[in-house]
């Protein structure tokens, strides 16, 4: 027995493992055994991170940028995330105002240890992503979910909000588009629900690592654009994983008040040190290098999109499921409540009857759900999506 000497400590007691990463663990062991697996289960596009960033990577490592950086970034790193907030949401950032972090996953919890203590309060709408109870917890606070579902278009509306807040609610976390549902706030939306938590004297944590992945003419709304009150209670948390095909880089971006920026980075400082000095040159490339990061870009929403509206009519024509079509990010969120079986036995059974590893709705607080990624392969989405077909037949 791998029993511990001593107990373990109430954080480690209390945090539960990443079913998203546990899902995709158990797909690429099937594989490497040699089975012939579809996996839906990560957030990782199916693209390469372009050549122009690379390249900007591996001129920093010959040029010897392999020493510690500043704990919040290089300052030109930091000067160019300030300066497209204020060409693309018309902000006024310093650099200073800016943290890079080692992933857009650390880049929220920084902003959760930033705002939130020991009895504290965070309100999140479910579905969530499945890291923010997790995360709210490790701060010692506690997560107090409010449910939507897709007859709201799983969006919160603001009486929701209002009916979730107490004396102890200190954060509200948005994330726009969202993972895992891939729906959008629209601007009127988004002010009708931030009103509230100014209202009630609350910080907003607003993940917006999708921002730049919307169809259908959609825009997305940076929430601490919506006005000057609304930005100085405002973390953005975003990053270079989603847009850029980076996920293994680990980079991610928060933008916040001066005095939370700084908080954060002597957070940080006592955690990590610094986000990875010469990726951080590679992430350089990715901002001023525009032509060739919209050209990049184009080309994966492009088969985003295709594989967004092929999966979604499939998956609609299956009895028993309903499925809305995401209007951002890189997921579809299907109802299968009506085949009468929960989310996590659902995906337990169509793994290992068809091979398909899909993410079951209960890890995002959305039971009845599951959550299918199409940033891989369309051979792969066709295979998978007959299979699930089959799947169902079945029950």
């Amino acid at each position: 027995m791998n029993t511990p000497l001593f107990p373990l400590s109430s954080w480690a007691r209390n945090v539960a493992p990443s079913p998203t990463l546990a899902v995709d663990a158990k797909a690429k062991a099937l594989k490497a055994a040699g089975e012939d697996v579809c996996g839906f289960g990560a957030g990782e596009p199916d693209f390469d991170t372009p050549d122009f960033i690379k390249e900007a990577c591996i001129s920093a490592l010959r040029s010897g940028k392999t020493k510690y950086a500043p704990t919040p970034g290089i300052e030109e790193l930091r000067v160019a995330i300030a300066q497209r907030c204020a060409e693309i949401y018309g902000m006024k950032v310093a650099p200073g105002q800016v943290i890079v972090s080692p992933g857009g996953k650390f880049s929220c919890y920084l902003a959760i240890m930033a705002v939130c203590s020991p009895g504290d309060e965070a309100v999140l709408p479910a579905p969530y992503w499945v890291s923010y109870p997790e995360m709210i917890k490790l701060a010692g606070a506690t997560p107090v979910v409010v449910k939507t579902d897709d007859t709201t278009g799983f969006k919160m509306r603001p009486k929701m909000l209002e009916a979730a807040i107490t004396p102890r609610t200190r954060l509200l976390i948005l994330n726009s588009p969202s993972n895992p549902t891939g729906a959008v706030y629209s601007r009127e939306e988004l002010e009708a629900v931030v009103a509230v938590a100014l209202r009630h004297n609350l910080y907003i944590l607003s993940d917006e690592i999708y921002e730049q992945l919307v169809y259908d003419g959609v825009r997305h709304h940076c929430v601490a654009s919506l006005g000057a009150e609304v930005e100085k209670r405002t973390l953005v948390a975003s990053g270079f994983s989603k847009p850029y095909s980076m996920t293994g880089w680990r980079l991610g971006t928060l933008v916040a008040p001066p005095a939370i920026a700084k908080a954060c980075a002597e957070i940080q400082s006592q955690i990590c040190s610094n986000a990875t000095t010469f990726a951080q040159y590679g992430a350089l490339a990715a901002l001023r290098e525009k032509e060739k990061a919209r050209e990049s870009l184009a080309l994966m929403m492009t088969a985003f999109d295709r594989r967004r509206r092929f999966l979604h009519g499939e998956l609609n024509r299956i009895p028993g499921i309903s499925c809305q079509l995401a209007q951002g990010a890189f997921y579809l969120f299907p109802n299968i409540s009506d085949l009468g079986l929960g989310s996590d036995a659902f995906c337990t059974r169509l793994l290992d009857q068809e091979k398909v590893a899909a993410v079951p709705g209960s890890a995002f607080g959305a039971e009845g759900y599951l959550r299918l990624s199409y940033a891989t392969g369309d051979e792969t989405i066709a295979k998978g999506v007959e299979r699930i077909a089959n799947f169902c037949k079945k029950l």
